[in-house]
C-alpha cells in the first residue's frame, strides 16, 4: 500500500511538473512569434526608409529595389513558415496540457468540478472561439497571415515596378493590375499552405486520439 501511495506521489509530482513545462514552453512560443513578427516588421520599415531616400535618383533607386526586396520578401516567407510551425507546437501543448487536466478531474469529485473541461481550453472545450466566425476568418486572422499578407504586398510592390520598367508607355498601365492580382494569388497561395499544415495536425491528432483509446 505504502508503494502504491508513494507511486502517486511521483506520479503527481511528475505531472504538475510536466504541466509547469508545457506552459513555459507554450508562452515561449507566443514570445518567439511576437519577436519574430517585430524583427521582420522592423527589418521591412528600415528598408523602406532606405527606398524612400533614393526615390528620387533612378539609378540608385532601381538596383537598391532590386537587391533589397526580394530579401524581405525571403525573410517574410521564412518568418511565416516559423510561425505556422509554432502556432501548431503550441496547440499541441494545450494538448499534453488537457490530457494531464484529464488526469486531474480523477483524483476526486471536487477535483473534477475544479478541473472540468468547460472550465479549460482547446481541445478540452465543445466550442472552439477563434472558429465562431468561422475558418476562413480564423485562418485569416493568425500572426501568421498577418505577416503574410504584409509580405506579398512587398511582393506585389516588387513586382508592380518590375512590370512598370519592362512594359512600353503604352501598357504601363497594366503594371498596377499584375501587382494586385500577384498579391492576391500569393496570398490564396498562403492561406492554402497554412490550411494543409494545419490538417497534417488535425490527422496526427485523431490518430493520437485513437492511439490513447485504444
Amino acid at each position: 500500500m505504502m508503494d502504491e501511495e508513494a507511486r502517486q506521489r511521483v506520479l503527481m509530482s511528475a505531472l504538475t511538473t510536466e504541466h509547469l513545462v508545457l506552459q513555459t514552453a507554450a508562452s515561449s512560443l507566443n514570445i518567439e512569434a511576437s519577436a519574430r513578427s517585430s524583427l521582420y516588421m522592423l527589418a521591412l520599415s528600415s528598408c523602406l526608409v532606405a527606398i524612400g531616400f533614393t526615390s528620387q535618383s533612378p539609378d540608385v533607386f532601381i538596383p537598391l529595389v532590386a537587391s533589397v526586396l526580394p530579401a524581405v520578401f525571403l525573410l517574410g516567407i521564412f518568418t511565416v513558415v516559423r510561425l505556422v510551425d509554432a502556432s501548431l507546437e503550441y496547440m499541441q501543448h494545450l494538448k499534453s496540457i488537457a490530457r494531464i487536466r484529464n488526469y486531474y478531474r480523477t483524483i476526486s469529485p471536487e477535483a473534477a468540478a475544479y478541473f472540468a473541461a468547460d472550465n479549460g481550453r482547446w481541445p478540452e472545450t465543445k466550442s472552439i472561439p477563434t472558429l465562431r466566425l468561422g475558418a476562413l476568418f480564423a485562418y485569416l486572422s493568425t500572426i501568421a497571415s498577418m505577416i503574410a499578407f504584409v509580405n506579398n504586398v512587398v511582393a506585389g510592390a516588387g513586382i508592380t515596378i518590375l512590370a512598370s520598367n519592362l512594359l512600353d508607355r503604352d501598357r504601363a498601365w497594366l503594371a498596377p493590375p499584375i501587382g494586385i492580382i500577384s498579391v492576391v494569388l500569393l496570398t490564396i497561395a498562403f492561406l492554402i499552405y497554412q490550411r494543409w499544415r494545419f490538417s497534417i495536425f488535425g490527422v496526427n491528432a485523431r490518430n493520437d486520439k485513437r492511439g490513447h483509446s485504444t
